[in-house]
């Protein structure tokens, strides 16, 4: 698998002098898996970016797989430039809910007065799937969904194509409630989906100075992170969803933090950043 970072900024796009090293875009990744298959994870501003590179090399099938429909998440979906052509078959993934459809969850957003057309308008073909809790196949890969701790449905999600394995679990607060380093694994929020994985890309948007104030907000903080990684025993871990408040000064001193804490090489802890590219 190839990853492509096209937003890593957390809850608002924060553009600017402070953050031109690790971008101010929203979350967005690219995967593209060994058969050449695409998966977009979750639609933020990055969105944007990625579909004017996908118009240059477009492709008939994009699955994207929305953790869960914050604003921040989902934002980039209308400027996605694969939506407005009637070549591209779309398929939708995310967190199910009990109240109404994920089409009509994300119609809410493609809608005046919050966007200036209706989700009928798109001309993509587009289809909506629920993420099932558990496994499933997209192209040659295996995807495990499960939910999550954070506020609102989320989900986190796992792919393992190839004998390689990827965890997403960003806006992700897997503290909440217990002491990481006392819980038992089965108790543990995403634990199934980080476990093992050579790549874990993980939010890490709090110091534990901020976190003391934002407890329940749905987020990580340093020591957390480097709790959890331990726990799950990853490989390398990239540290996601930056505050949109933090500088790139200020996300380097959080990753000296988290090296520290979850005692490892430094080469095996990054810090996400708009146009990064990885393999797993």
């Amino acid at each position: 698998m190839r990853v492509t970072v096209w937003g890593c900024r957390g809850s608002i796009a924060s553009p600017g002098a402070d953050t031109v090293r690790y971008g101010g875009n929203t979350s967005c990744l690219e995967v593209r898996l060994s058969d050449g298959s695409l998966i977009v994870l979750d639609a933020g501003t990055g969105a944007r970016p990625l579909g004017l590179a996908l118009e240059e090399n477009p492709v008939e099938r994009i699955d994207l797989l929305l953790t869960h429909l914050h604003l921040d998440h989902i934002e980039g979906l209308g400027a996605f430039e694969p939506i407005w052509n009637r070549k591209t078959e779309l398929h939708i993934w995310g967190p199910s809910s009990p109240v109404a459809s994920l089409r009509e969850r994300i119609a809410m957003y493609f809608s005046p007065p919050l966007f200036p057309v209706y989700l009928p308008d798109v001309l993509a073909r587009v289809e909506f799937h629920d993420a099932p809790e558990g496994d499933w196949v997209l192209g040659d890969a295996r995807v495990t969904s499960h939910q999550i701790m954070h506020q609102g449905s989320t989900v986190g999600y796992r792919i393992e194509d190839s004998g390689r394995t990827l965890a997403y679990l960003t806006d992700h607060e897997p503290a909440l409630g217990g002491d990481l380093a006392e819980m038992s694994d089965e108790w543990i929020s995403g634990y199934e989906i980080a476990r093992g994985a050579d790549v874990l890309v993980h939010d890490c948007q709090y110091t534990p100075e901020e976190y003391a104030e934002r407890v329940g907000f749905g987020h990580s903080s340093t020591e957390h992170v480097a709790m959890f990684a331990r726990r799950t025993d990853v490989g390398r871990l990239v540290l996601f969803h930056h505050d949109p408040m933090h500088t790139d000064d200020e996300l380097d001193a959080i990753r000296e933090r988290v090296i520290d804490r979850f005692g490892v090489d430094g080469e095996r802890v990054a810090l996400a950043a708009d146009g990064m590219s990885f393999e797993v």
